[in-house]
């Protein structure tokens, strides 16, 4: 793809992207997602509905009427996105990969950032680090995370969560909110039909939450979960070239096929829910705008 090709395919996602990013997903972004903290700000005079616990009692002593004490939240986040690039990305069975679907979710996330003057910061991964952009402000920059987010091109195949997270948590020792966009499958957990996950991924997962605000989003794609009646097809493995032959002409195949997807996404569900992690699904096909503003709504809520 020449650089024309790829500027255009970068300004159409940046194009749709601004055009999801309406003001109430913005606003949403911003109640779900804490600052650094409150910073005093000023006195001022006690107005009825201020709470009575803000009341400054020594400057109220004083001037012999009440004053409450006001605060500012000290607003400015920084957003990372950690991105797998594994080779099971390319695959997209609809109108995109699921590298491709990645790249608009993080385009969605960055313009949300931006509109909250968050700075935003990109780590892409697969059984390696491979890039790492620092977080910075400005559509320059936004247009850049997109760009390699869709174009970069990876040393490695396979996919180490790990690796990415560790590299994450060394780089950013102040709290972060992060993004880990995967579609989680570990060709070193196949079972004779289809990849699994990697039953050690919560535990970094959960450390990795401890220190930071971790959100993970799972990509899947329709063939992941049920096959087509086709006859006889070759499955081969992005990731490690392992070929396996199924015939989905027989009901029994794309039964065990379809039983063995829900159990993984069962699993999956069970162990981010016993850690106590944040996650969606996001299909290449269908909108994910739903699934994050309610996630979106059910934080909020806790704060």
């Amino acid at each position: 793809m020449n650089t024309s090709e790829i500027i255009k395919k970068v300004r159409h996602i940046e194009i749709r992207t601004r055009q999801l990013v309406t003001e109430s997903f913005t606003g949403a972004y911003h109640s779900s997602f804490k600052g650094r903290g409150i910073d005093f700000e000023e006195v001022r005079e006690y107005a009825i509905g201020d709470d009575v616990r803000s009341i400054d009692w020594n400057v109220s002593a004083k001037m012999d009427k009440p004053f409450v004490k006001v605060y500012r939240e000290e607003r400015e986040l920084t957003l990372m996105l950690i991105i797998d690039l594994s080779a099971s990305g390319i695959f997209g069975s609809v109108d995109q990969s699921k590298r491709e679907r990645a790249a608009e979710i993080a385009s969605v996330l960055a313009y949300s950032a931006t509109r909250n003057n968050d700075k935003v910061g990109l780590l892409l991964y697969t059984d390696q680090v491979e890039l790492y952009i620092p977080p910075k402000k400005g559509r320059r920059h936004i247009l850049r995370v997109i760009r390699d987010i869709l174009f970069f091109r990876p040393h490695g195949y396979a996919t180490n969560h790990k690796v990415a997270l560790d590299t994450l948590n060394r780089l950013q020792r102040r709290k972060v909110v992060a993004f880990l966009v995967s579609d989680f499958l570990d060709s070193g957990t196949r079972t004779a039909l289809l990849p699994g996950f990697d039953p050690d991924l919560f535990s970094p997962l959960a450390l990795t939450n401890q220190r930071h605000d971790l959100i993970s989003i799972a990509l899947t794609d329709p063939r992941e979960r049920e096959l087509p009646n086709v006859g006889l097809i070759t499955l081969e493995d992005a990731e490690t070239g392992e070929i396996v032959e199924l015939d989905s002409g027989s009901r029994s195949v794309r039964e065990r096929y379809r039983q063995l997807a829900t159990e993984r996404t069962a699993a999956f569900d069970s162990g981010m829910r016993k850690q106590g992690l944040d996650w969606i699904e996001a299909s290449t096909t269908g909108s994910y705008l739903p699934a994050l503003r309610q996630l979106f709504r059910q934080r909020a809520n806790r704060h």
